[in-house]
């Protein structure tokens, strides 16, 4: 997928031309992920991509940011532990994985390079 030149000041309701509907059940979870899709995702924290892509959502946009930051340090780090970002990713969608080969071998070949940190901090990470 050819994203747009300024796609990261965008919300994923912008992107994906598509606004949900309003939520209206307690739900922390989903309140929170109705309100991220409102937000652009440059202001997107570690914890705001790990809860969106812990859900599948809006994946073509939110991938790309996700590896910059595993770039940064494979242990990026939400509200949870250390690598629960790195955790997110290998447990999302199988299939956005096989449609983008190039992100699957970006993210394979971190993970290859930081074995021993992972090892070290027990994570259970392996791509489908």
């Amino acid at each position: 997928m050819k994203l747009e030149h300024n796609w990261r000041y965008k919300s994923l309701e912008n992107l994906e031309k598509k606004v949900w509907p309003k939520v209206d059940y307690d739900s922390h979870l989903m309140t929170r992920t109705s309100q991220l899709r409102k937000i652009p995702l440059n202001e997107f924290s570690v914890e705001d991509l790990r809860i969106m892509i812990g859900q599948d959502i809006g994946l073509d946009y939110l991938i790309p940011l996700a590896l910059e930051k595993l770039k940064e340090n494979i242990l990026s780090e939400g509200d949870f532990y250390p690598g629960d970002l790195l955790v997110a990713l290998v447990h999302c969608d199988p299939g956005f994985w096989t449609k983008n080969e190039g992100y699957r071998r970006e993210l394979e070949e971190m993970m290859r390079l930081n074995a021993e940190l992972i090892i070290r901090h027990e994570l259970k990470v392996k791509l489908p």
